[in-house]
């Protein structure tokens, strides 16, 4: 499944949906963000279980703000428009994996 990208306009909807959901908060200068963009475009090309979308910090920075977003990149998964579950850093595949299968 193609990774949808955040916007203020479409953002609640999305999180608001049946699907869990993951959101990768990034900005295209920061180089661990650009490490993981790979991985999560990966896992999104491998799974249809699960929404995963890419939020700009630098373009959406009223949501990052409501969500507390202080470092990057920071995934958080919400389900039925609620966060539960946060992981900050450069995560592994693996990683990204567990924290979507775990959730499920």
């Amino acid at each position: 499944m193609a990774i949808i990208h955040v916007t203020q306009d479409n953002f609640k909807e999305l999180i608001n949906g049946d699907k869990l959901v993951l959101v990768d908060f990034f900005a295209n200068w920061c180089g661990p963000c650009k490490m993981l963009g790979p991985i999560v475009e990966q896992v999104s090309n491998e799974r249809d279980d699960c929404i995963i979308a890419k939020c700009d910090v630098d373009e959406c920075g009223a949501i990052a703000q409501q969500y507390g977003i202080m470092s990057i990149p920071t995934m958080i998964l919400f389900k039925n428009g609620v966060e539960v579950e946060r992981d900050i850093g450069l995560k592994t595949k693996d990683r990204v994996e567990e924290l979507i299968n775990t959730n499920l």
